[in-house]
Order: structure tokens, then C-alpha cells, then sequence
């Protein structure tokens, strides 16, 4: 049943945290007190209010992946992320091998919760350890130790079917053998995926006032080049290669709901600042519309709104086909194994997505070695997801 439905994944977005990491620019929020009663049931409105929106296109879903991100979803009961899942897949078909991350911080109280998100139908983790020592920890304005990051992935990987963890490099003061070192101590927990991240100043964000005034300093350039071709070397070797820009896996244990993103299938997305893409045809041949949608960010505002207008959405969108294309460039080209061509035209006029491909900016990109076009796949190559949003606004 599950090859004649149209995957679909869910993303749930929890906003709030214990603290605000200052390079963070994610929409998280610190609050005294949490309603979790009423958020449980905001979040519960919107899960069925798209599903009955699906619903009414009359195209079958499937439901292939569910993710808890944030802020620190961890910090929800778990009884609430049970019901959640509950009522999910009770709304569609589900596949036999149903992924459903939840992202979690190293911290005591998150880790005694382990276990009753797994009997909640967690089976997947994402661990946001960003260091695996306490200095750099406190730098980066993180609220657990060394110790407890090493106790919360033992947990986990006792815990749960899969376990992945972040790691943030190219920090003040790191030069190229502790990075080495640390991403050797990562190597040997023994964990399937790893997204390894280089630190950037987001806009907005408190690094970004320190690193205006001079009192943020990172790496150089060259160092954090450097950095990179070490650890894609390293990963390689331990057969944790990258499917992505920033994220490594085993041959199989790739995440199957960012998967969903790069791939430009479908996701709703709910909760505050949560973004989804949708897509409808008109008809049997008629033209596929794609959706976007945006719900608002603040979370007081998502759930009034929500009372007084009946949904918790910003914004949706009709995205034109030079909009889809853009979009589906951006998140295709991040994979290293890049856009199947024959997904490209579904969208799109067939004319417009030979005009893209016949570029001569794009030949320019090719004689540079930043992109590689064969007659059934478009790739960024590793130089050119370095630079992919530059060459995108160069080529496009």
C-alpha cells in the first residue's frame, strides 16, 4: 500500500528552553511557567486541522517521519509527546518503519525522562552536546558538563533503536589537533550519524554583539578550512561519510525526516515559527501547487491565535515555479548524492527546467568544480556545498 501514497512527514516544534544559548538564532524562548495542558492542545488543533486540509485534496499520504525539534522538546512531559504520536498516526497510514526523532539536551533531568520517551514511541534521538569538553561547554553558554554529555550519550545508545549527536567546531580558541582529538572521542561512542557543525555569528544573536566588538574571536579562515577537510577525512575513514553538508551516517542511517526536506517532499509543520511544504495537484494532470506555510513565531501569539482565528498560521504561501525551483536547488544540492534530474521537471514546466540546466552559469560553475551534471543528476560537488548559497545566487 505504502509505494501508492505520497510521503508526508511531521514536524512539531517545541519553543521553549531553560536557557538561551548566545549563538543561537533558532526560535526558542525561556519561560517561568509553561500551560503544558494548553500547548498540548494547541499543537493537538493544528495536527488535525492540516490532516483534514490533506483530507479534503483527496491524495492518500503516508506518514514516513515525525520530529520533536526546538528549543528543547526534551522538557515536555512525556505524556504529551506520547499523544501526540498517538493522535498522528491515527490520522494516516503509517510506514513499517516509522521514524520519530526527538531532540534532547544532556542535562540530568532530560536524560531520567529517556526512557519514558522511548515507551512514548520515541525511537530515535538527537543530542544536542555541541562540546565534549567543560570549557568550551561554558563558552558556548551550555548548561550541562563534559561528564554528562558522555553519561547522556551512554544512555541513549541503551535507550534507543538510533542515536545522534551535535558537535560545533571551528569555536574560539580550537585549532585543528583538539578538534581532531574531540572528533576522535565522538568516533568512539560509536553512533551512526553525527551532524558536525562549523560555528557561525547569526545575526541577532549575543556572539554576534561579542563578535562585533572584537571580544569573540574565531579561527581563521585557513584553520577552519583546514578543519573541515580533516574531519570529512576522518568521518570517511570511520565509514560515517556526509550525505550532507553537515551531517554524517553509516551506509542506511541517514535522517529519514531531513531526508524529506532535501528531497522537496512534503511536511507539515506546527508550532511557533514552525515552516511546511505542501503540495496539491488540480486534477489528475493538472498543475502541482506547492505550498508554503509558516505558523507564528511568538509563542503567546501562536495560541491565541489559534483561539481567536482558528489556526496558528502566519503565512501560506502559493509558491511560483521559480520559487520551487530555487527551493528545491537549495535543499537537493546540499546532498551529496544531489537531485535526481527526473524529480526537477514534476513541479516545474519542462521548458523552465531546461533553461536552468542550460544555464551558462552553470557551465561557468562546472569549469570551476563546483558543480558536476550528468544526463540523470545534477551534484554540488564538496568545494561547491562549501559555497552552495553564493554559486546558487551567482547561477539562478
Amino acid at each position: 500500500m505504502g509505494n501508492s501514497l505520497k510521503p508526508l512527514s511531521l514536524y512539531i516544534h517545541w519553543p521553549f528552553c531553560l536557557s538561551k544559548c548566545p549563538y543561537c538564532d533558532f526560535n526558542s524562548h525561556v519561560r517561568q511557567h509553561i500551560d503544558e495542558a494548553a500547548w498540548q492542545q494547541g499543537l493537538l488543533h493544528e495536527l488535525k486541522r492540516y490532516a483534514q486540509l490533506i483530507q479534503g485534496w483527496g491524495q492518500p499520504c503516508l506518514l514516513t517521519s515525525i520530529f520533536f525539534g526546538g528549543g528543547t522538546p526534551s522538557l515536555m512531559h512525556p505524556q504529551t509527546v506520547e499523544n501526540l504520536i498517538h493522535n498522528a498516526i491515527n490520522l494516516w497510514p503509517v510506514a513499517d518503519n516509522l521514524e520519530i526523532t526527538l531532540e534532547a539536551n544532556p542535562n540530568s533531568v532530560e536524560i531520567k525522562r529517556f526512557q519514558a520517551l522511548y515507551q512514548a514511541g520515541v525511537n530515535r534521538v538527537s543530542l544536542g552536546i555541541q562540546a565534549l569538553n567543560d570549557a568550551a561547554l561554558k563558552k558556548l553558554g551550555r548548561q550541562h558538563s563534559a561528564q554528562e554529555a558522555v553519561k547522556a550519550i551512554e544512555t541513549a545508545c541503551q535507550t534507543f533503536k538510533r542515536v545522534s549527536f551535535d558537535l560545533i567546531y571551528s569555536r574560539p580558541e580550537q585549532n585543528l589537533k583538539v578538534w581532531q582529538q574531540e572528533l576522535a572521542q565522538a568516533l568512539a561512542f560509536g553512533t551512526e550519524h553525527l551532524s558536525l557543525y562549523q560555528l557561525t555569528i547569526e545575526p541577532g544573536t549575543a556572539f554576534a554583539t561579542l563578535y562585533d566588538r572584537k571580544e569573540l574571536v574565531l579561527p581563521p579562515p585557513d584553520t577552519s578550512a583546514d578543519m573541515f577537510e580533516m574531519t570529512q577525512a576522518m568521518m570517511n575513514k570511520h565509514q560515517r561519510p556526509a550525505y550532507e553538508i553537515s551531517n554524517h551516517a553509516a551506509p542506511g542511517a541517514e535522517c529519514q525526516h531531513n531526508m524529506a526536506y532535501w528531497r522537496y517532499q512534503d511536511y507539515i509543520g506546527i508550532g511557533p515559527g514552525a515552516h511546511g511544504r505542501l503540495s496539491q495537484r488540480s486534477g489528475r494532470y493538472g498543475p502541482l501547487h506547492r505550498w508554503a506555510t509558516r505558523q507564528k513565531k511568538s509563542p503567546e501569539g501562536w495560541l491565541q491565535s489559534i483561539a481567536t482565528n482558528g489556526h496558528g498560521d502566519e503565512e501560506v504561501t502559493d509558491l511560483t515555479p521559480e520559487q520551487q525551483l530555487k527551493e528545491q536547488l537549495l535543499m537537493g544540492l546540499r546532498l551529496s548524492q544531489g537531485i535526481d534530474l527526473s524529480t526537477l521537471a514534476i513541479p516545474l514546466s519542462q521548458a523552465l527546467a531546461d533553461n536552468i540546466i542550460n544555464n551558462e552559469r552553470l557551465r561557468h560553475l562546472q569549469q570551476a568544480g563546483y558543480i558536476t551534471l550528468s544526463p540523470t543528476t545534477l551534484t554540488a560537488t564538496q568545494a561547491g556545498r562549501q559555497r552552495l548559497q553564493g554559486l546558487l545566487e551567482y547561477w539562478l
